[in-house]
């Protein structure tokens, strides 16, 4: 895809992975490995065990590739971010009553997440210690979301460059978009190609003007049509603060 067109959407994926089409099979694979990162971050909060985690989270994007399609995913419903959220909400709790039906019967599978079983059936949170420095599972899940809207901003910033000839010039002023204490030797990567004082403030002023626009598409696509961008942006400003 090339980054001109901003075709692509993250919704407009989900509504081509509804289905049983090879292309359908495709958007899929291509949605789980897009947002397995936040999916994953937050399994491990629930479960607290990073084996468990892998197998959970896998299991979770395997039972997505395994149906027809995305039951209930649609632009007018507002956020993927939520809907991916409250769907690996809804499979591990699932797979909790499913671990406690198999003890309650003599079964042998395990399922391990952050419940316990007391005899008779009823789940129970276990008793422990907590970590502080721990972010809650949700606020983990928003973090790891806003790291990945930030990545593919940047992605598709950088092939915007590439097609007009112009990747050097990204590189050497790519710095810029998270710091302003640059080193000598990016300032002399950036005096190379011409940009160095009023040029090179200008040209920064210009590659985070493109960043921020770039970042507001990105989100927008995750949104329904006419949803608060900016409300979703200050969302993920939040999240990212959030350490």
């Amino acid at each position: 895809m090339m980054a001109h067109s901003f075709i692509e959407t993250r919704w407009t994926l989900v509504q081509r992975a509804q289905g049983h089409s090879a292309d359908a099979s495709v958007a899929l694979s291509e949605l789980c490995e897009a947002y397995y990162t936040p999916v994953h971050r937050f399994v491990c909060g629930w479960c607290g065990h990073a084996e468990d985690a892998r197998d959970l989270t896998q299991e979770f994007f395997a039972r997505l590739l395994a149906r027809p399609q995305i039951g209930g995913a649609a632009p007018e419903h507002g956020k993927f971010r939520s809907f991916l959220l409250g769907a690996v909400k809804h499979f591990l709790c699932d797979m909790r009553d499913r671990g406690a039906r198999l003890k309650r019967g003599g079964g042998v599978e395990h399922v391990a997440l952050d419940a316990s079983v007391k005899e008779g059936g009823e789940a129970v949170e276990p008793v422990g210690i907590e970590d502080a420095s721990t972010p809650p599972p949700d606020v983990e899940f928003d973090r790891q979301w806003a790291l990945h809207v930030l990545e593919r901003a940047l992605e598709s910033l950088e092939e915007v460059f590439e097609e007009d000839g112009k990747e050097q010039h990204f590189q050497a002023l790519k710095p810029w978009l998270v710091t302003s204490s640059i080193s000598d030797e990016e300032a002399a990567a950036a005096a190379k190609l011409g940009l160095q004082d009023g040029a090179l403030r200008v040209a920064v002023h210009r590659l985070r003007q493109r960043f921020r626009e770039q970042l507001r598409r990105e989100i927008a696509q995750t949104l329904a049509v006419g949803a608060d961008v900016d409300l979703e942006m200050q969302h993920l400003l939040a999240a990212l603060r959030q350490r």
